[in-house]
């Protein structure tokens, strides 16, 4: 699975980097909601979240949907208005100002995505604002979040100019509670990286610059498609003349692990990429490696076999004898752990010994390991 951008034809000229603050805001809202999601920030969720005045922390929750699970397109409204420059605002208010330029059904669309995310992101579904059976499906999907997600999508659709306004006060006051203090430490270090990732790409081209950005990024031969390898399949193109070409990469300091690819038909692409990914040690598998990692895990004999492989160091004839299978048997077994790249194999004289890479399974989940060594 991926997401693909297509950028045959497209000039360097036209791949950007930039820093964006409502994007960043919509992170620093999702890491608010989903303070789990992201374990390094604990300390400013917990401080924030306790500062937080109650009037504006229930408002909130009205809108919550729109980045608490999903990332909702208008926090990018820079790519989504036919015509313009593709690039973000400098400040919070100008990013404000992008989304009060955006039409009413694009809004709503984007404000909605949750309700019918593939099909939006395939372009098939019609408005809301306009289809019947569209608005129905919007609200039923809503009705399943909560009352509150309900009576907010009734008010979207009813009233969109209102609830236009109430958003962006929403997003103001935010501003004024913690973001502003946030955006001043955190903007000139993004601006750097862009800045850095900026003369990268000039000097030494889109595939050195994408390996910096993220490892889940990689360009064919020929430059005309990059890959992001996600768990969700899209496609987008960087070059559709309806809403003008160009690509943004957009830093992130409150997204990892998320790596975003915008890739809405009629917006411009754009990768919303996590800073720091460094810190946590080796650069992430692909989903096909761990998609491996997970089916040899799930057979029950190899989980048996593992629970004697966290211990010690084991020939094939041992593990064969402690549980009563062929040699052959363990051997295929131990070939499927290997290929997925969750043994140390060793050789010691005239014996191979194979022992479970409890760094690599740590990083596919605590409870597996705790449950092997219980």
């Amino acid at each position: 699975m991926s997401v693909t951008i297509d950028i045959a034809g497209l000039p360097a000229e036209r791949i950007s980097f930039a820093p964006a603050p409502l994007a960043e805001l919509c992170m620093a809202l999702h890491a608010l909601s989903q303070p789990t999601h992201h374990p390094r920030l604990q300390s400013w969720t917990t401080a924030t979240r306790a500062a937080l005045d109650p009037c504006l922390a229930d408002r909130l929750l009205d809108a919550d949907f729109m980045w608490r699970s999903s990332f909702s397109d208008v926090f990018m409204p820079f790519a989504g208005i036919p015509g313009g420059d593709g690039r973000p605002g400098a400040t919070l208010a100008e990013d404000l100002d992008a989304l009060d330029r955006m039409d009413d059904e694009r809004f709503v669309m984007a404000a909605l995505e949750h309700c019918w995310l593939s099909l939006y992101n395939e372009g098939g579904w019609p408005s809301p604002l306009k289809d019947a059976g569209a608005r129905a499906k919007a609200l039923e999907t809503a009705a399943a979040r909560g009352p509150r997600q309900l009576a907010f999508s009734v008010r979207l659709l009813d009233d969109t100019d209102a609830v236009r306004v109430w958003l962006r006060r929403m997003l103001e006051d935010c501003e004024e509670a913690f973001f502003a203090e946030t955006w001043r430490r955190l903007e000139p270090r993004q601006t750097a990286d862009t800045r850095h990732k900026t003369e990268v790409l000039r000097r030494k081209g889109l595939p050195t610059v994408l390996r910096e950005v993220s490892a889940a990024l990689s360009v064919d031969d020929g430059l005309t498609t990059i890959t992001a390898d996600k768990m969700v399949n899209g496609r987008a193109t960087a070059t559709d003349p309806l809403i003008g070409s160009g690509l943004l990469f957009v830093p992130t300091n409150f997204g990892w692990p998320h790596l975003l690819v915008l890739h809405a038909p009629g917006w411009r692409p754009v990768v919303h990429y996590p800073l720091d990914s460094s810190e946590l040690g080796a650069a992430p598998g692909s989903v096909e490696l761990l998609t491996r990692r997970m089916e040899a895990l799930a057979h029950p004999m190899r989980m048996m076999l593992c629970r004697s492989l966290a211990r010690a160091p084991y020939t094939t004839s041992e593990l064969a004898r402690v549980y009563g299978i062929t040699a052959p048997e363990v051997s295929r077994h131990l070939a499927v752990l290997k290929k997925a790249g969750l043994l140390h194999t060793r050789r010691q004289g005239r014996y191979v010994q194979h022992q479970l890479d409890l760094a690599v399974v740590a990083r596919i989940g605590s409870d597996f390991i705790e449950g092997i060594l219980r």
